[in-house]
């Protein structure tokens, strides 16, 4: 039927396929692309925040730790003290302080020292610390070594005191027991560094090894000294008396054919035979020309040395004791020292008088002096003087 003139063809678009309506809702796939990525969107954002939240608190906890390690404890509490030994490492150190309560953690405290560039320069000794002292005080005081004087006991070992009388005298000041102080000074190699200690000749017939070697002196010693530590300090002070003689002291030594040992020896004998000082190279020169002569010594001393108990008159049957150290039946020097010798002892071995003295015998009139005589006979009238010089004074005492 046509219309307006034209006909239209109905059977041309029969055939034609339907036009079809796309499936689904018919939004655009640019769309569904894009709402599938803000869906994949929100899981990685929270992923992302969490594992945030882990690393900022997993630092905060390592940031916390770091913080409440360092800082002091809580301040408070009596002053603590603290012994840094010598060689001690700053890590040492570090560990020391927090034994103590002084720091909370030697690990960091130890680490914030290799950081700072400090611990090096730490010095040995006792410490006084306040609980709650920053570390920077603790650190201060360890560098320029504000030390705190220790506690200490005083003793005096008089000149002429056998090894035995100073362990007694030790042991009554309640410094270290007699027995102690006695096995340490016959252990020798405790005290190995010592030169002249290494240098004692193994004699079977040396009663103490060290006699003589420990210095006669006033002492100031730290509470709680062994008795090795209080033996290192005496014979460290026979080292620095030998320091103070005149240079050529061992030279002088060596000319006249002794070691130390027999200086020492000499000396002992000395100083146990000796109350005035200028008597001392007298008798140093008597022995020396009697040793010279191949003539025994005859000193007393030697003899009250071996007794279990020194008397205040020797008897015949004395002179006759079977010792390697009795100057009566034995010529030359007994096998060591019989006492500490005084400096002014060790001098007068070193450098005796010049005289051709062989005999001296006590004035007993009450000045502690001596009669010298070269010849026997001299001796002889010597000794009836001082028997007089005796009986004098005893009249002079009874009269009083």
């Amino acid at each position: 039927m046509a219309s307006g003139g034209k006909t239209l063809d109905i059977d041309r678009y029969a055939d034609a396929p339907a036009v079809r309506a796309p499936e689904g809702d018919g939004e655009p796939s640019s769309n569904k692309a894009r709402r599938k990525r803000k869906k994949n969107w929100h899981p990685m954002m929270w992923s992302f925040f969490i594992a945030l939240g882990l690393v900022l608190v997993s630092a905060g906890g390592v940031l916390y730790y770091v913080w409440n390690g360092l800082r002091p404890p809580a301040p408070g509490g009596e002053p603590v003290r603290v012994t840094v030994e010598r060689g001690m490492r700053a890590q040492q150190v570090a560990e020391l302080l927090e034994q103590h309560g002084l720091i909370r953690d030697a690990w960091l405290f130890g680490a914030w020292l290799k950081w700072k560039g400090e611990g090096s320069r730490f010095q040995a000794g006792i410490y006084e610390f306040v609980p709650g002292t920053s570390r920077e005080e603790i650190v201060r005081k360890l560098n320029v070594g504000e030390t705190v004087a220790p506690a200490t006991f005083r003793f005096t070992i008089p000149e002429g005191l056998t090894i035995r009388q100073m362990a007694d005298r030790l042991e009554k000041a309640g410094a270290v027991s007699a027995d102690e102080f006695l096995r340490a000074a016959r252990d020798l190699s405790r005290f190995a560094e010592f030169e002249w200690v290494r240098a004692i000749p193994a004699d079977a017939g040396i009663i103490e090894p060290l006699e003589g070697y420990l210095f006669p002196e006033t002492y100031e010693m730290r509470t709680g000294s062994t008795a090795e530590d209080i033996i290192r300090r005496m014979l460290a002070e026979l080292d620095r008396k030998l320091g103070s003689l005149p240079e050529d002291w061992m030279e002088t030594m060596e000319e006249r054919g002794l070691t130390l040992h027999e200086l020492l020896t000499i000396a002992s004998l000395i100083e146990r035979e000796v109350a005035v000082d200028k008597e001392r190279p007298l008798v140093s020169s008597v022995i020396a020309n009697r040793l010279e002569k191949g003539m025994p010594l005859q000193i007393d001393a030697t003899i009250q040395y071996v007794l279990d108990e020194p008397k205040e008159r020797l008897l015949e049957e004395d002179l006759k004791v079977e010792s390697p150290y009795n100057t009566y039946l034995n010529k030359g020097l007994p096998p060591g020292p019989i006492a500490a010798p005084g400096l002014k002892s060790i001098e007068a071995a070193l450098y005796p008088a010049d005289t051709d003295y062989l005999y001296y015998v006590t004035k007993k009139d009450g000045s502690g002096e001596h009669l010298f005589a070269s010849t026997l006979s001299q001796h002889n009238r010597n000794i009836r003087t001082s028997e007089e010089n005796a009986r004098k004074l005893q009249q002079q005492q009874q009269g009083q």
